[in-house]
């Protein structure tokens, strides 16, 4: 099993998921992923042909800089993280840069700093986590060489800072699109919010263009059920994946709690 090392810790990763869920994949010509976060389907899948997006620029714009400019990227990390390790106000500087530029390599210097990685913005999409003091971050040589990793393996990836729709627009038969939006359940801690109404529709307006899509949308997180009442005319069948350990529960509460989420596939 190819073991995924992300340049990007976006929340609801699906690093732990992502070779099963390629192994479902059908044939398709082109990919889509309108909710790229950190990418890791998009790694596993490994397509000739493909169209990643977000709503959230300040993350396309760092997935264009790992496409076109991987050193820059690298260096630009190497010298902040070498700074911090004497002056932890560095952190809060980018920070406060960030969110006034949304500049995409402070943006990676905070996501590879934070309180375990965990990316949030406050209700104005500002980044609003806090300096992991007790950690360094990850070492400049070794994400250095996640970041020409995925640079090689991307070259052949459009990114767009686009809704879903927009995104996929394009998409028809003989395509393929994963579908990783926040979950219904979630609130407060994703960039961005969508009509789940208008994305029920979304789903329906796929099935009748025959174009075949994975959606991972719900599960359940120790006791707890987080389902959703799918209406059955979107899917064919659903998986049931072991997703590891609820970082947020971890994080908040100390508590250690198994994940499983549920694939949602119109085939």
């Amino acid at each position: 099993m190819m073991k995924i090392k992300p340049v990007i810790k976006w929340s609801g990763s699906k690093s732990s998921q992502a070779n099963f869920i390629a192994n479902l994949a059908p044939t398709f010509n082109n990919y889509f992923e309108p909710f790229i976060g950190g990418g890791s389907v998009l790694y596993a899948i490994s397509p000739e042909r493909a169209i990643c997006g977000d709503i959230c620029k300040p993350l396309i714009d760092l997935w264009n800089l790992i496409k076109t400019d991987p050193l820059l990227l690298s260096e630009y990390y190497k010298k902040c993280w070498k700074e911090l390790q004497s002056d932890y106000t560095i952190y809060y500087q980018a920070r406060e840069r960030f969110n006034i530029d949304g500049n995409p390599l402070d943006f990676l210097f905070l996501t590879r700093t934070c309180v375990n990685g965990l990316i949030r913005f406050n209700s104005n999409g500002e980044f609003n986590n806090s300096l992991h003091y007790t950690r360094k971050g990850i070492e400049p040589e070794r994400l250095c060489k996640i970041i020409f990793d995925w640079h090689n393996r991307i070259q052949n990836v459009e990114f767009v800072c686009k809704d879903y729709r927009e995104s996929t627009l394009t998409a028809q038969e003989g395509d393929f699109i994963y579908l990783d939006p926040p979950y219904y359940n979630t609130k407060g801690r994703y960039y961005g919010k969508i009509d789940y109404l208008d994305f029920f529709n979304y789903l329906r307006e796929l099935n009748a263009r025959n174009v075949k899509y994975a959606l991972s949308f719900d599960g359940q997180r120790g006791a707890n059920s987080y389902s959703v009442d799918m209406p059955q005319d979107l899917y064919v069948r659903k998986e049931i994946i072991k997703s590891g350990k609820s970082t947020f529960r971890k994080v908040i509460d100390n508590v250690s709690e198994d994940v499983f989420e549920t694939l949602y596939l119109n085939w």
